[in-house]
């Protein structure tokens, strides 16, 4: 993978140049795109010659791969839809301008499920073609693990960050809700969509982040020390898959005995209606906000989008509205579980990637954590016993994502130990 601290550091040292990154990329692309198939549309000739003419800002010419439900002027956006075919906007959207002024090069589009939800693209898993590399960012986790990007935008309204980056064996990164701009996305749900991070390790997310957002959020420039670590179990940790478990509490051990405090904390009953609430929440603001789509190119519409959205339709105004009021009552009491931790840990997904291209995986694990709008953050790194990426999810309370990815970075240095 192309890490973007390690390549950063090259360039500033000279052991690298701008030709070197892209003739990496290059290789990269050549050797792994025609089987992954990360990307909708790319553009490397005019992405080289962009950083060759020399880009200021601390991303320093690296390219970015760019989810294809994000804006952008000079390459189509179609949203993983037939309906949008050879669509051209006419301006970026505010997440890649961010990313243009940071120094970035927008290398393509990379592909996703249609309008973002669950019928999947024709991406594979870098680490198995016959296994699914999760969605709905499936091109922007499998370009990071590929090494065909330093990093790449996705948007998560379920799960659509972590479980990818947790299946494609990457760091990926929800930060707190409107932390970045959703201007000019496709909008799903406008109570839940947020802008995400992939990379090939925390601290680089933490980089990018920091460099688009104007705020002091690096984990590499001091010692965070060890975090205050919480085992949340509620019940969908019992969807877990034996690995999974096997895995995260073995981790927690190892963990406790680096000098981290870990507990195990139990969910009160209410986050499992928050989880109830965030499924009405999303179909419901779905239907309306694809309802042009519904009413003029329905037959265009996959089945398992229609049903969701028909679902969202018959969905009435006062059952929306006490779904959101049960999201409010739960944000307040989440803050309260961080009295004694920093952090909460947990799987980020039920298990590996499951074999098969013809769904993304479940995002029951990611579900609560964007409806609480806090950061949540994939710690790559290990594997189960044929070999697949399994992914470790970092939670920290709103406006926390510092702190979040102090607490991944420590951990995913832990894993690195072995």
């Amino acid at each position: 993978m192309l890490s973007v601290l390690g390549t950063i550091r090259e360039l500033e040292t000279g052991r690298l140049s701008v030709h070197g990154v892209y003739d990496r990329v290059a290789e990269a692309i050549a050797r792994r795109e025609p089987v992954v198939k990360a990307f909708a549309h790319l553009d490397l000739e005019g992405a080289s010659a962009r950083a060759f003419n020399g880009i200021a800002g601390p991303l320093m010419g690296l390219p970015v791969g760019v989810k294809d439900i994000i804006d952008t002027a000079d390459f189509p956006t179609e949203y993983g839809s037939p309906i949008y075919a050879g669509w051209r906007p006419k301006a970026d959207a505010a997440i890649v301008t961010m990313a243009r002024r940071a120094g970035s090069v927008v290398l393509g589009k990379t592909r996703t499920t249609e309008f973002a939800h669950l019928h999947p693209s024709v991406t594979t898993n870098p680490h198995h073609p016959g296994h699914t590399p999760g969605g709905s960012s499936s091109g922007s986790a499998a370009a990071v693990a590929a090494g065909m990007v330093a990093y790449a935008f996705g948007t998560q309204t379920a799960g659509s960050v972590i479980r990818p980056a947790s299946f494609c064996g990457v760091a990926g990164l929800k930060p707190s809700y409107r932390l970045l701009p959703t201007v000019g996305t496709k909008t799903f749900s406008w109570h839940l969509d947020t802008i995400g991070l992939f990379a090939a390790h925390v601290a680089d997310c933490a980089y990018v982040l920091s460099a688009l957002a104007g705020r002091e959020l690096r984990v590499d420039t001091k010692d965070f020390g060890a975090p205050r670590i919480g085992l949340a179990r509620w019940p969908t940790y019992e969807e877990a898959s034996a690995d999974m478990r096997h895995a995260v509490e073995h981790l927690a051990r190892r963990a406790s005995a680096r000098g981290a405090s870990v507990v195990d904390l139990q969910l009160p009953s209410l986050f499992s209606e928050a989880e109830a609430a965030q499924r009405i929440i999303m179909d419901f603001e779905g239907a309306q906000s694809l309802a042009w789509e519904i009413e003029t190119h329905g037959a265009d519409l996959s089945p398992e989008l229609r049903v969701a959205l028909e679902h969202g339709q018959h969905l009435s105004p006062i059952a929306y509205d006490s779904a959101r009021s049960t999201a409010h009552v739960a944000r307040r009491v989440f803050g309260d579980l961080f009295q004694d931790v920093d952090v909460l840990m947990m799987p980020s997904a039920p298990g590996a990637a499951p074999e098969g291209l013809g769904a993304t995986g479940s995002p029951n694990f990611n579900r609560l954590f964007t409806l609480l709008g806090v950061p949540a953050v994939n710690v790559p790194g290990l594997v189960d016993g044929s070999g697949l990426p399994l992914g470790v999810q970092i939670v920290a309370p709103f406006g926390k994502d510092r702190a979040a990815l102090a607490a991944a970075d420590w951990v995913e240095r832990l894993i690195a130990r072995g």
